[in-house]
């Protein structure tokens, strides 16, 4: 009897050792998921002092300082060819949390297809379709001509891609609004 014991026991012994390598068996790799850019960085203390924007050109990128102190960086898109963003000195004059473009839009089928990305209100529409204005939440306007920070799409971060405004990314937009008021120094530099 106790050979059977011990063949049963060499038995068992054998099924745990095999179940457990092949758990841990190593399946081939597939391709690394692909890596996301960080669009922005925010470390704000609230502490005193003034919140300045400055918005670089070359590398598409705003940093923001509180009283001097670094509070956070983000990518921007600015003004694609044809449609440049101004370098210069300015202020936001107007704050609001919902707006729509009175210049650019997009024109979309019945069912909600965009048939046209790139229109205007001038824009000839189809029949059955029609023109939606660009949303542009979170507008804080620095010029007088229809220039303004807004939350927008930010297809390929350090390259620009708006009519003229400065898009911020979607989940940072709220976060400066919140911080800025009307007065708020611009700056924007080549």
């Amino acid at each position: 009897m106790s050979g059977f014991l011990s063949a049963l026991r060499l038995g068992v012994s054998s099924v745990v050792v095999a179940s457990a390598l092949s758990s841990c068996a190593v399946t081939p790799p597939g391709p690394p998921p692909k890596a996301e850019h960080v669009l922005y960085e925010w470390y704000d203390d609230g502490g005193p002092g003034e919140v300045k924007v400055k918005i670089n050109l070359n590398t598409q990128q705003a940093h923001y300082t509180r009283g001097g102190r670094d509070i956070g960086w983000s990518y921007v898109a600015t003004g694609k060819e044809g449609h440049g963003t101004p370098s210069g000195t300015y202020r936001i004059t107007e704050k609001l949390e919902e707006k729509y473009s009175g210049s650019y839009g997009w024109i979309e089928g019945e069912f909600g297809n965009v048939t046209n990305g790139d229109a205007k209100p001038s824009t000839k529409v189809p029949a059955g379709q029609r023109y939606m204005p660009a949303p542009m939440p979170y507008w804080q306007r620095i010029t007088g001509y229809g220039i303004g920070m807004h939350a927008g799409v930010i297809p390929k971060p350090g390259e620009t891609a708006s009519h003229g405004c400065i898009r911020l990314p979607k989940e940072f937009a709220p976060v400066l609004f919140g911080v800025t008021t009307m007065g708020t120094p611009v700056t924007i530099v080549h």
